[in-house]
């Protein structure tokens, strides 16, 4: 599995993933850190997930966490290593619909820590690792 930076042509694959317009995806791509997972199979690179962060005063806020959960697990990576260089805490908000990545997300080392923000009418749960003490 291959990690890179996303990019606007990715935005059919990540509206799939996050069911949501390419054109919203698109958008998301210029306005946060946003990395795809890749796999490779008879000469075809497939797009198998992608993680959608962007960082805030004390915080690295993940935001989108979707794909295969071998992909959810490599990519929840990149915002954790991006965090921990700059010492800073992770939250992670998850669609309560999303038990698979809720997984994920606490096999990581994440603490629940209450409920986020409400995306199309469900509940997301927030998650939080803080960083390591020096």
């Amino acid at each position: 599995m291959r990690v890179r930076d996303a990019v606007e042509d990715d935005d059919d694959a990540l509206g799939e993933f996050a069911d949501a317009p390419a054109e919203v995806m698109r958008n998301v791509v210029h306005d946060r850190t946003v990395r795809v997972a890749e796999t490779e199979a008879d000469g075809e690179t497939e797009i198998v997930g992608f993680v959608g962060f962007d960082a805030m005063p004390g915080t690295v806020r993940v935001t989108y966490l979707r794909g295969s959960p071998d992909a959810r697990e490599r990519l929840l990576e990149e915002p954790i290593r991006f965090a921990r260089k700059e010492g800073m805490s992770v939250e992670v908000l998850v669609p309560e619909r999303e038990e698979g990545t809720a997984s994920v997300v606490e096999a990581a080392g994440f603490e629940p820590a209450g409920s986020g923000p409400r995306f199309d009418g469900g509940r997301t749960l927030k998650y939080r690792l803080d960083p390591p003490s020096r």
